[in-house]
């Protein structure tokens, strides 16, 4: 039924899965930080367990229906990069400027922040751990460039399957490459603003380091969310129209909650879980500490976590809703 994993039989698949939970698990409960709380600690240690506990069970129940989604995409990555590629040629087609485009709007909203936050109302440079601070510029930029991705990706991954209805009708065409089609079609972009903010952070005295290659890591991340994201909402939206513009405004109010604008040091610790449960804050604090905060992504050991283990979440329940809406999807576009 699923070509490519014959070899590997649903037990051993299992088995793998289980060591890899218990190792996780061990690592939650023996991992200490002398300078937190000891009761949060505790709670922390016990919603991990019970997180990783919950996620065995599934796993044994919807082992073959989870492992559907990733193997297609295995197998069809040739198809992917080429239709990867020709989507993003094709979004500039027939216009004179053409990739500038994409690359205005984005560039725009950093200098208007800029402007309006750092020379008209006088922003101070945002402090970070030791009592370094940044330029309020270097501190904007890595904010908004993870937030550009996440925003354009989750919005075209959304009407992936509207905008590729003709595909959908075909029988043997495997639409579940849709979504992914159009998220690295914004990668694209995404790799030359990195590029700005690294030429940025260059600029006010931040050189390559080592910890620059975390960037690698934070980049694989926020890909994975918005590619689980997108499995739900592109599925959806195919039944539900009104869902994009519900989207819409839910970047906005979003991009709020999220510490982009403003610092997450502001907050008093008691309310910082809140603001840590938004996945986006694992990631943009990742951008911030790859570029200058000279801390590796391990450190951060509850919030990596937890970021992971809501990611998988998300990710099964999206390939579920994906798969059990496919059947119905040529019927209704």
């Amino acid at each position: 039924m699923i070509r490519g994993l014959k070899k590997l039989p649903k037990r051993a698949g299992l088995g793998i899965f289980y060591v890899l939970a218990l190792s996780l698990a061990l690592l939650v409960i023996f991992h200490t930080n002398t300078l937190a709380d000891p009761h949060t600690e505790m709670l922390k240690k016990i919603c991990g367990c019970i997180l990783i506990g919950v996620s065995c069970v599934l796993v044994f129940f919807w082992y073959d229906r989870l492992l559907v989604l990733p193997v297609e995409l295995y197998n069809s990555r040739k198809l992917i990069k080429r239709l990867s590629i020709n989507d993003f040629k094709k979004r500039y087609a027939g216009s004179y400027m053409g990739i500038v485009w994409a690359l205005a709007q984005p560039v725009v909203t950093v200098v208007m922040y800029y402007i309006v936050f750092d020379r008209v109302f006088q922003s101070r440079a945002q402090a970070v751990s030791d009592g370094v601070e940044v330029p309020y510029v270097l501190f904007l930029t890595a904010g908004l460039v993870p937030w550009f991705f996440f925003s354009e990706a989750l919005t075209n991954g959304t009407t992936s399957l509207l905008e590729y209805n003709y595909l959908v009708k075909k029988v043997l065409f495997k639409i579940s490459i849709l979504p992914i089609i159009k998220i690295i079609a914004a990668m694209f972009i995404h790799v030359f603003f990195i590029c700005v903010l690294l030429f940025i952070a260059c600029v006010y005295g931040y050189y390559p380091s080592i910890y620059w290659l975390q960037l690698i890591y934070y980049v694989g991340c926020e890909f994975i969310l918005v590619l689980s994201i997108s499995y739900a909402t592109c599925a959806i939206v195919v039944f539900f129209r009104d869902l994009l513009q519900i989207i819409n405004i839910g970047l906005q109010l979003f991009q709020w909650a999220t510490p982009i604008l403003w610092n997450l040091d502001i907050v008093p610790d008691k309310y910082k879980w809140i603001f840590k449960l938004n996945p986006m804050t694992y990631i943009v604090e990742g951008y911030r500490n790859a570029i200058y905060g000279d801390t590796w992504f391990f450190e951060h050991f509850y919030s990596s976590t937890y970021f992971w283990i809501f990611v998988v979440a998300v990710f099964c329940i999206g390939s579920l809703i994906f798969k059990r809406s496919k059947p119905h999807f040529a019927d209704v576009l």
